[in-house]
């Protein structure tokens, strides 16, 4: 019978890294919504990474993920290096490097203006990226059709919409959603999942994005409206809102922002 190992904190881990990661202390998070096992990795000697891992089927991500973060880093845009990638016993591994500092949501040496100003910035500067050498189409007809799919799946938990929304189905809500599709879309290199905990800074300036599954080319209301909402959750209110707009340089659409949160509901 294999001996567990008391350093991994009771992930497993793939037969291909055991031995480069023999000495390691894996600790184990628990904050995020992902399907993925994710654990912080204490190298002896080694600047900390991160291993992530996933089962392999129609609904993972962590394919798409290992393929955006080597897609940023050849953009020259922060976020972690894929270190090596594996797949075992009907599981997908990533392990990459750690970025430096805090999350903006629990940096403890930011003034909440100065966090407003790093995600404005953080986000138009991504947004800067040209669209056209984003190969990942996250554009509304693709990402409805996958909300569809999931709610098919019954991959979508209707016990954790929003307030307004409780004791309704996923289908009627999936109703809603396809009756309020905006008529455009204002196309960006867009983070897919831009709130608090997913952008990093350190020693106060931006450090990176992270758990980036779902960048591709999309309306950039998909961020704004994601970071808009995480300020409102962090801060219990919606003062930071507007500057958060007027640091990035927009007029808030209050359609568009309602629709991009409907949509979350069902990822």
């Amino acid at each position: 019978m294999e001996v567990p190992n008391p350093f991994t904190d009771g992930l497993p881990l793939p037969w291909a890294w055991r031995e480069a990661l023999a000495n390691a202390r894996i600790e184990r998070q628990s904050i995020g919504v992902s399907r993925a096992d994710v654990a912080r990795v204490h190298r002896p000697g080694q600047p900390d990474a991160f291993v992530k891992s996933e089962v392999i089927d129609a609904f993972s991500e962590l394919g798409d993920e290992i393929a955006r973060l080597r897609w940023l880093q050849a953009q020259g845009q922060p976020a972690p290096t894929v270190i090596a990638t594996t797949e075992e016993a009907g599981r997908r591994w990533l392990l990459m490097s750690a970025l430096p500092g805090h999350d903006l949501a629990s940096s403890p040496e930011l003034a909440p203006q100065q966090l407003v100003d790093l995600l404005a910035d953080a986000l138009r500067g991504l947004h800067a990226l040209p669209v056209a050498a984003c190969p990942f189409d996250q554009r509304l007809a693709s990402r409805l059709q996958a909300a569809q799919a999931r709610v098919e799946a019954g991959l979508v938990d209707a016990d954790d919409f929003d307030d307004e929304r409780l004791g309704q189905s996923a289908q009627q809500v999936f109703a809603e959603l396809c009756s309020t599709r905006p008529d455009h879309e204002d196309l960006v290199v867009s983070h897919g999942d831009a709130c608090l905990p997913n952008l990093m800074v350190a020693e106060g300036r931006f450090s990176g994005f992270i758990d980036c599954g779902r960048l591709g080319v999309a309306d950039r209301y998909q961020d704004l409206a994601l970071a808009a909402r995480s300020l409102v959750h962090n801060f219990g209110d919606t003062r930071w809102v507007a500057p958060l707009f007027q640091r990035y340089g927009a007029v808030a659409d209050e359609r568009r922002l309602a629709f991009y949160r409907l949509l979350d509901e069902f990822f």
